[in-house]
């Protein structure tokens, strides 16, 4: 099957359920096994089948297949979170005394974790430039046994050669681990020379901002059981509810993604043309530095971009973006609802390369609104945004 068809059935065995096309919310703890001995071979591969909750229920498994599939990976392993499914990811395949290589545009909160929880721990974390590609070398030393890649970066969109940075960490005998949120179903990890995928399926895979959720998938099944076997450790594990709503928005997943995709280009081509942009943060714009990247190894593009304003006040910042009708202020990204999100010079985190902007930066999260809707609601914004001095 071509991907599109893949999603539609991956995950989904009806006869199992009688006749359900959807697999059933299994609302599960505990287990109950006929004998002693069932009991027993339960605990001795609790991986295999339905042992307790934690593990998983039909509904989580049914997720994990999908994920993996359009991964293009082995297995895949739900969270309770996008981040959850980094620290878990993280805690499983490093220990004390290793190093640690991650983009200086990583998501910030995987920066914080790599500071606080892996220092403590003896973990040493070295950020690199993003566009470093096989330069990264250098960087390496004889305890150096992991790469965490963002492509794009966080807020930033740096795009990575990753299959660069790959060879040169494989040659090394160092993992490559990719968050792949942005790429979500368009880019392939595994055909890059990433070894562990991890995505929010807060964002796109869900869809619609009601669940909380992540997933991590691996290239082998070895890889596969020892992040498994440590996410169990760590109690780590999503309800059947959430990773329902996963599977859920799963189905409609390449529409969506198409329609964000092209209202957001068409967006940023506007926005290029505005006398109050200094520049955009958006790889599949022709004018990017990271454009040809992207193009050799992405097939399409999301809804997420960034915007660099020329200088301005922060009251007329502020009138620009409270009086949004459709850009509403948030956080997350990747579901129905376009959003806004302020991120000043404060705001990026930055320790092997400088950033600094000329003036404000903001994201955009394209939703699926109409998209005359959102070109006035961006002009009125701009509108506000000179009123006020």
């Amino acid at each position: 099957m071509r991907k599109d068809s893949r999603i539609i059935h991956t995950g989904r065995d009806p006869k199992s359920h009688s006749g359900a096309v959807n697999p059933p919310v299994y609302r599960v703890s505990t287990v109950l096994h006929p004998t002693v001995a069932a009991m027993e071979a339960s605990g001795a591969a609790p991986f295999d089948g339905m042992s307790y909750g934690r593990y998983g229920t039909p509904t989580t498994f049914a997720f994990e297949e999908a994920v993996a599939e359009i991964e293009g990976g082995a297995k895949a392993i739900a969270t309770s979170s996008g981040l959850t499914a980094i620290t878990g990811t993280l805690l499983a395949l490093l220990k004390a005394g290793d190093h640690l290589l991650v983009a200086d545009s990583v998501y910030f909160p995987t920066r914080k974790f790599c500071d606080r929880a892996l220092a403590r721990l003896g973990i040493e974390t070295t950020y690199y430039d993003p566009r470093i590609g096989a330069g990264i070398e250098a960087l390496f030393k004889p305890n150096t046994r992991l790469v965490f890649v963002e492509s794009p970066g966080s807020l930033t969109f740096e795009v990575q050669d990753v299959p660069a940075i790959a060879a040169v960490a494989h040659a090394r005998e160092a993992l490559v681990v990719a968050d792949n949120t942005w790429g979500v179903l368009n880019f392939q990890p595994f055909e890059h020379g990433v070894d562990v995928s991890i995505q929010s399926c807060t964002k796109y895979v869900a869809g619609h901002s009601d669940a909380m959720l992540g997933a991590i998938t691996a290239k082998s099944q070895a890889l596969w059981l020892k992040l498994k076997r440590s996410i169990v450790t760590y109690g780590n594990g999503p309800g059947s509810e959430e990773t329902y709503l996963g599977l859920r928005g799963l189905r409609t997943l390449p529409v969506r993604l198409k329609r964000h995709a092209e209202t957001a280009l068409r967006l940023a081509r506007w926005l290029e043309t505005r006398s109050e942009v200094e520049r955009l943060l958006c790889p599949p714009l022709e004018s990017s530095p990271d454009h040809g990247l992207w193009r050799r190894d992405f097939a399409c593009s999301c809804g997420l971009f960034g915007v660099i304003l020329k200088p301005a006040s922060p009251a007329s910042l502020a009138a620009m973006l409270d009086g949004y009708d459709h850009f509403k202020l948030g956080y997350s990204w990747g579901g129905f609802e376009s959003l806004v999100l302020p991120a000043g010079t404060d705001a990026v985190t930055r320790t092997a390369t400088r950033w600094a902007p000329s003036g404000p930066m903001i994201r955009l999260h394209v939703g699926l609104e109409d998209p005359d809707d959102l070109l006035d609601d961006l002009d009125r914004g701009f509108r506000r945004l000179r009123r006020v001095a």
